[in-house]
């Protein structure tokens, strides 16, 4: 059966060709999204091995959050970038679901992911995400869920209403832009659990701060892991 199976997919590779998303060469058959030196280009963070690294200190004095991490540094114009908003805007769901599995393998570095109880993404807007057809915060969940063996709940946390854009929204103007919008669903189901809070990017953390605050409010312990950081 394996060797039927290799076949199947040397022959699947032949005729159809899966070329690496930041260089454009032809991936090995080992070989998903990045090839292995795009992969390695990536600029990874290191955040899972250290307490108090810059995504903690994002909400110090702001929500009470054990643990927080990025996998990646973000940058314009960057390979990750690029990455992003092809499963954002084009339907890539691929390349969410691979890039949350390279988030579970660095998790799995971490000396803290034997405390998590379950994984939960930020939510979109229903109608946001109607019209994307999916939440790529619950497709990078659903990747590290798969590595990690905890279970992913995407719909445990309600957006309540459209916040709006906050891409050009300075840190207060985002917070208050954000501050009312989450809910969470049936709290008395998170009561006292540890749970880990998924995003895609994070830079002054509002909207991630805002949803925290909903979970805190249901008397769970929230960590957090986003994909990329930014600095502003």
């Amino acid at each position: 059966m394996t060797t039927v199976k290799t076949l199947l997919s040397s022959l699947v590779h032949l005729f159809y060709p899966h070329t690496c998303e930041g260089c454009g060469r032809d991936l090995a058959r080992t070989e998903q999204i990045l090839c292995l030196h795009c992969n390695r280009k990536l600029p990874a963070t290191g955040f899972q091995q250290h307490l108090h690294n810059p995504v903690e200190k994002i909400f110090w004095g702001r929500v009470n959050i054990r643990y927080a991490m990025a996998a990646y540094y973000y940058t314009q114009a960057s390979m990750l970038q690029k990455l992003i908003h092809q499963f954002k805007y084009h339907q890539r769901k691929d390349i969410a679901l691979h890039l949350g599995r390279q988030m579970g393998h660095m998790l799995l570095q971490s000396a803290w992911l034997h405390e998590i109880d379950c994984i939960i993404p930020v939510p979109l807007y229903a109608a946001r995400e109607r019209q994307r057809g999916y939440n790529q915060a619950a497709l990078l969940a659903q990747g590290i869920a798969s590595v990690v063996q905890k279970p992913a709940v995407p719909h445990a946390v309600q957006r309540m209403q459209h916040a709006g854009s906050q891409t050009r929204r300075n840190r207060a103007s985002r917070w208050e832009n954000v501050s009312r919008v989450f809910a969470v669903k049936k709290p008395d189901t998170l009561q006292g659990r540890h749970v880990l809070l998924i995003d895609d990017v994070i830079t002054t953390g509002a909207t991630t701060e805002a949803c925290s605050q909903a979970l805190v409010a249901a008397q769970a312990t929230v960590s957090i892991c986003t994909l990329a950081f930014t600095s502003i």
